[in-house]
């Protein structure tokens, strides 16, 4: 039984902020850190703008997509994310109320970092496959936390992706999935802390490029395939330089990647970010074209996808609104207005 993608859907948030407005505040050479991040601006949430928001529409956009799918045949919802808007209240079950999906449906949020919503898409899949539903929809959703100062602030941004998963008229076919998981202490939020924690020294080798070549790695094995199979290869986005390094390693081109690059733009949208790469392929791949998807969770852990675009994305794919419309349709704010829709000051 085929499984895959039958509609998908993008959001993030209008506001953004330049790097050179965080640097000032902070007294650090923008420039210097413009060029180390490979991040130019971030995307913002506004003060009525949370996860479950951010989630809402970009599931939106996925229904959309998939056109003739009707919300009561959606049996499963997850949503990835490291910033719910409840410690105890599930986000998933908001989404699933709010497009019309419950009662009839398992719905949970998932926690892995930034690969949460790929472990959702992969819980899809089993089920779908299983027979236990017909379609499941996973959604990746943050407005993502940074200690003021820290250089997790020049990164750290909101946005939202949603893929809904089935077994028929699929915009795209997910071939397989491989992943791989180990215990490495990278970035990690305590429970009742306001923001998270970074291990420098544990962040590139061990942790990010590990698991994401050992994953893609692992799949091409599984598949038989190389990398000159695939038109497009998408990477987890913490930064502008990571992703390129990591296809440099495993022996994809510049001219690969560069299509799902979005975070010199937005910013790292966690949960969000490599499915955001994926949607801003998928706007514009071509049917038979085959895509690596690798995310990347601190944690630590990737989930790897092989996909290959079907005849149906060409009518599907405007169906929605595009990543670029999202990228291009922004408004500039000062760090004064960013602290605030942040909360960065309590009292």
């Amino acid at each position: 039984m085929k499984v895959g993608i039958v509609g998908y859907g993008a959001y993030i948030p209008r506001y953004r902020i330049r790097v050179e407005d965080v640097a000032r505040v902070w007294g650090h050479d923008a420039e210097s850190i413009k060029s180390g991040l490979g991040i130019l601006e971030k995307s913002v949430p506004s003060l009525d703008e949370d996860t479950a928001t951010l989630a809402v529409e970009a599931a939106r956009n996925a229904l959309k997509r998939a056109k003739d799918v009707k919300p009561s045949e959606i049996g499963a919802v997850y949503v990835g994310s490291e910033s719910h808007p409840y410690a105890v209240k599930p986000t998933a079950a908001t989404v699933a109320e709010a497009l019309g999906i419950v009662p009839n449906t398992t719905a949970a949020d998932l926690e892995f970092a930034c690969k949460a919503a790929t472990a959702g898409i992969q819980a899809c899949m089993g089920l779908v496959k299983g027979g236990y539903i017909k379609y499941g929809m996973s959604v990746g959703a943050d407005t993502a936390q940074s200690a003021p100062g820290d250089a997790l602030e020049y990164t750290a941004s909101a946005g939202a992706a949603a893929y809904i998963i089935g077994g028929e008229n699929l915009v795209a076919e997910i071939e397989d999935t491989f992943s791989y998981t180990q215990d490495v202490p990278d970035f990690w939020r305590r429970e009742g802390a306001p923001y998270p924690r970074h291990g420098g020294r544990f962040t590139g080798e061990p942790a990010y490029f590990e698991h994401v070549i050992k994953a893609s790695k692992g799949l091409m094995e599984k598949l038989g395939t190389n990398v000159s199979d695939y038109r497009y290869a998408v990477f987890h986005m913490p930064n502008g330089k990571f992703p390129l390094r990591a296809a440099k390693i495993l022996g994809f081109t510049t001219e690969q990647v560069q299509p799902s690059l979005v975070v010199e733009k937005i910013g790292n949208t966690y949960s969000g970010s490599s499915l955001l790469g994926l949607a801003a392929v998928l706007d514009i791949a071509k049917a038979g074209e085959r895509i690596l998807l690798t995310s990347y969770g601190s944690g630590a852990g990737s989930d790897s996808f092989s996909i290959r675009v079907t005849d149906l994305i060409e009518e599907r794919r405007n169906l929605a609104p595009s990543v670029r419309y999202y990228i291009e349709r922004k408004e500039y704010i000062d760090y004064a207005l960013y602290a605030r829709s942040k909360c960065l000051y309590r009292g």
